[in-house]
C-alpha cells in the first residue's frame, strides 16, 4: 500500500484547467520533487494535498484512506512555506513548539520535543532568540523545526529555499537531505530549481501545463528524458537540441555533411528521410583533432567561460550555437576553430512533431 497516493487529480477554475489528471503513488520514506516552471501546477497540487485547496476531481489518500474530507489540521501533514511565516513576538523555542501547544501537548513533553528537534537542526543555542535576531538560513531551520516537531506522516515543502542566497541554499539542501536520510519521512517538495530536484529527490515529477511530463529517478530524468521539454529543462547548461534528418547510416544535422551514426537503441524506431530533433548533452562533447573514421562536428568558438572545475564553451556549428562542457585546462579560445567529437552513447533523438523520445525503452 502506498504511503501517499494521488489519483486522477484535476483542478479547474472555470474554463482554466490548472491540473489535468495527476497520478502519483509514493511509498513510505520517498522524497518526491515536483519540478517545473512557474504556472505548471506544482504548488496547486501541493495545496490540494495539504488541504488548502479542493480538487475538481480525483482523490488523495494516505495509507489507503482518503484525506480530502479531513480538515488540514487533521491530515497529519506538516508544511514548510517559501516565506518563513514565523511569529515575530515569539522565541525560537515557542515558534517550534507552537503547534504542539495548540494541540494541548503537556509542557514537559513539548519542551523535550522542541529541544530534540533543535538539536537535530543544530539550533539549540538559538532557542531564546526572536526571529528578527536570526539569519535567513536560521529562520528556515526554525520553520523546518516547527514542521519536524510534530512527527507527521508526510512533509510538504513549497520552494523553501528560494529566499536564500546561493551559499545558504547549498547548505540547506544538504541539511534537508541529511534530515530525510535520518528520519525517512515521506516528502513532497516543490521547486523550479533543477539542482535542488536532482540532489534531493528519490523521484522527480517534471510538470508542464498541469500534466506530468515524466516521473522517474533523477538518473532516469537526466539520462533518459522522454520528451523534448524534459531534455531541455533538466541539465545545466541545458541539452543542445539540433534539427536533423535521418539518412542511411545515421542522422545528418541541418547544414552539415557529416553523418552521425545512432546507437542500437534507436534501431527500428526511426525511418529514413524523417525529420528529427537531435539532443546532445554539453558534457558529451569533447575537443578532438579531425581524423578519418571519427565522428566530429566542425565548430567556431564564440565564448569561453571558466567556471572553476570546467570551461563552458559556446560555439557555432552550421547555422546555430551549441554548448560544450570541457576540462578547465582545455586549450580553446574565442574565434578559434576546432572539432567536437561526440559520445554516441549519449545521443538523444526526439520526434519533431510529438517531442517524444524515439529510443526504445531501456529495461
Amino acid at each position: 500500500m502506498s504511503a501517499l497516493e494521488i489519483r486522477g487529480i484535476r483542478k479547474h477554475y472555470g474554463d482554466l484547467q490548472t491540473l489535468k489528471g495527476i497520478d502519483i503513488a509514493l511509498e513510505s520514506g520517498e522524497f518526491l520533487v515536483l519540478l517545473g516552471s512557474s504556472g505548471c501546477g506544482k504548488s496547486t497540487l501541493l495545496s490540494i494535498i495539504a488541504g488548502l485547496a479542493e480538487p475538481t476531481a480525483g482523490d488523495v489518500t494516505i495509507n489507503g484512506r482518503s484525506i480530502l474530507s479531513a480538515h488540514p489540521k487533521d491530515r497529519d501533514i506538516a508544511m514548510v512555506f517559501q516565506s518563513y511565516a514565523l511569529y515575530p513576538n515569539m522565541s525560537v523555542a515557542r515558534n517550534i513548539g507552537f503547534g504542539l501547544e495548540m494541540r494541548k501537548t503537556p509542557a514537559s513533553e513539548r519542551e523535550k520535543a522542541v529541544l530534540e528537534t533543535a538539536k537535530l537542526l543544530q539550533i539549540e543555542n538559538l532557542l531564546d532568540r526572536k526571529p528578527a535576531q536570526l539569519s535567513g538560513g536560521q529562520r528556515q531551520r526554525v520553520a523546518i523545526g516547527r514542521a519536524l516537531v510534530r512527527n507527521p506522516r508526510v512533509f510538504l515543502f513549497d520552494e523553501p529555499l528560494s529566499n536564500l542566497d546561493a551559499k545558504l541554499r547549498m547548505e540547506m539542501r544538504t541539511e534537508i537531505k541529511r534530515l530525510h536520510q535520518m528520519l525517512k519521512t515521506t516528502v513532497v517538495y516543490v521547486t523550479h530549481d533543477q539542482i535542488e530536484a536532482m540532489t534531493l529527490a528519490t523521484r522527480i515529477a517534471v510538470m508542464k501545463d498541469g500534466r506530468i511530463e515524466q516521473l522517474g529517478t533523477p538518473e532516469e530524468i537526466y539520462n533518459q528524458p522522454e520528451t523534448l521539454y524534459v531534455a531541455g529543462f533538466v541539465g545545466s547548461p541545458p541539452m543542445n537540441i539540433l534539427d536533423a534528418m535521418v539518412v542511411d547510416g545515421g542522422v545528418r544535422i541541418d547544414g552539415l555533411e557529416e553523418i552521425i551514426p545512432l546507437p542500437p537503441r534507436f534501431e527500428g524506431s526511426i525511418g529514413r528521410g524523417q525529420a528529427v530533433k537531435l539532443g546532445i548533452r554539453p558534457e558529451a562533447l569533447k575537443i578532438s583533432p579531425a581524423s578519418p573514421g571519427q565522428v566530429s562536428l566542425p565548430v567556431r568558438v564564440s565564448v569561453v567561460e571558466l567556471t572553476g572545475p570546467e570551461k563552458v564553451v559556446t560555439a557555432q556549428v552550421a547555422n546555430r550555437f551549441i554548448t560544450a562542457c570541457l576540462p578547465a585546462n582545455a586549450s580553446v579560445h574565442p574565434e578559434s576553430e576546432c572539432n567536437f567529437s561526440i559520445d554516441l552513447d549519449a545521443l538523444h533523438v526526439f520526434d519533431q512533431t510529438t517531442g517524444r523520445t524515439m529510443a526504445r525503452q531501456r529495461s
